[in-house]
């Protein structure tokens, strides 16, 4: 079972985690935490849970608004709270069940035994990159990707219809995440290959690749030779 823990206290993390394990041992697939809502939505656009752990810091229809604002993937949403008042609303938003805090063991074990493994889709999931904006969360389709470009810790996305977007994660970590179609072409851009035209040489061995759309994108003089023998 994959389960992730929205979860602002580091303590009640770190207790949920040692009951899970002790509850499912080695049915325990994994156990991620996320401190904050934002952080929920980018992790479940990014992998598949079975079940999410959630401790409401807003409004109980804000969070469910939030969680439900993901790409195709099904989980179970088990509500962990000390506010006993959320326990009838819950089940108004379709939640499995709710557990109060301080939380036991055994009402634990009881809550994760109804939860069944969530089968992927028959019909292949568009992979999202979750965006965070003012007062939300965008997903944007990796299939929409035209290039990703570099700015020190942070990365701008660029979409097939021009537009961008602003990402808080650096260009190496998406370089690891990405399809295998997505090629670091120069220290700054990541593109997806299949959309690269040509190659262009201009004096002062400087490199560029011109994209499908007639867009040229600087190309690292060590990539080269690597890029020129995968297009050729």
């Amino acid at each position: 079972m994959k389960i992730l823990a929205v979860e602002t206290d580091p303590r009640q993390a770190l207790l949920l985690e040692r009951l899970c394990g002790a509850i499912l041992a080695d049915r325990l697939e994994r156990f991620a935490v996320a401190d904050s809502l934002a952080a929920a939505a980018a992790r479940l656009a990014e992998a598949a849970f079975d079940a999410v752990l959630l401790d409401p810091e807003q409004q109980l229809g804000d969070a469910m608004e939030v969680l439900s604002a993901r790409p195709v993937r099904a989980f179970h949403t088990i509500v962990v709270s000390a506010r006993a008042d959320l326990a009838m609303r819950a089940f108004e938003y379709g939640v499995l069940d709710f557990v109060p805090k301080p939380v036991s063991q055994g009402r634990l074990a009881m809550a994760l035994s109804r939860v069944s493994p969530v089968r992927e889709p028959a019909v292949p999931v568009r992979p999202f990159l979750a965006v965070r904006r003012r007062g939300r969360i965008d997903f944007v389709a990796v299939d929409d990707l035209l290039y990703v470009e570099g700015a020190d810790k942070y990365s701008e996305l660029v979409l097939a219809n021009g537009q961008r977007n602003f990402y808080d994660k650096c260009l190496g970590r998406l370089e690891a995440t990405l399809p295998r179609n997505f090629v670091r072409i120069h220290k700054s851009y990541l593109v997806r290959f299949n959309m690269v035209a040509r190659l262009h040489v201009l004096k002062g061995s400087r490199y560029f690749a011109e994209l499908k759309n007639g867009q040229r994108l600087p190309v690292g003089r060590s990539r080269y030779e690597t890029i020129k023998a995968r297009l050729i």
